[in-house]
């Protein structure tokens, strides 16, 4: 859904897929200069824990909304669960590394400006079939390694940068497979997934 109908009286129930429209409005307001990397995060919270459209629309009704591709409706039978719990990591002139045995919330936040994050999941504790990553890289990267079974959907934006995600393998296609939902925006910097067998299972 396009965040534009978005309206301040309205009481209709907000979809994971309206908060992660409203998500890609604010990360390119940050990307042009319109909201500071403080400003941000607290309007993130803020739209990540709203349950209406309305609690949405004075967190974006400031910003321009055009040329913000929506995001997928989520597959119905991988439709994750009430929980609204959100995992936030920030590289700002610096890194951020996430590996080994990890505990992974079902939604994360990934925020790089002039910094660098990697993330490994082979090893990580998923708590459920899906989780999504909303990747805002500016002047920045990301790396992500994912197990060969996890399937990998990358609906973000790349403007002055780079989306480059690996060919999945066989192991992926299974309807059990964990599935990793990739949203945000990157702009003058780059985002890189690459599957790989976990260590001691090279064979």
């Amino acid at each position: 859904m396009h965040p534009e109908p978005f309206n301040t009286n309205s009481r209709l129930r907000a979809s994971d897929a309206d908060r992660e429209q409203a998500a890609a409005v604010l990360g390119a307001a940050l990307a042009e200069g319109r909201l500071s990397v403080a400003e941000h995060s607290d309007r993130l919270d803020a739209v990540y824990g709203a349950k209406t459209h309305a609690e949405i629309a004075p967190f974006i009704d400031d910003l321009p909304t055009k040329g913000i591709a929506p995001s997928p409706a989520p597959r119905g039978d991988l439709t994750p669960p009430a929980s609204r719990r959100r995992q936030l990591v920030i590289a700002i002139f610096g890194g951020a590394v996430r590996k080994g045995r990890w505990h992974v919330e079902p939604k994360m936040t990934v925020l790089t400006v002039f910094g660098g994050a990697s993330l490994d999941f082979r090893e990580a504790q998923l708590p459920q079939q899906e989780i999504t990553i909303n990747c805002t890289c500016v002047f920045g990267g990301v790396d992500i390694v994912v197990p060969p079974e996890m399937r990998v959907i990358d609906s973000g934006i790349a403007v002055f940068g780079g989306r480059d995600t690996d060919s999945e393998g066989p192991e992926s296609a299974d309807p059990n497979s964990p599935v990793l939902r990739l949203t945000g925006l990157t702009l003058f910097g780059g985002l890189s997934l690459k599957h790989k067998r976990r260590k001691g299972n090279r064979d």
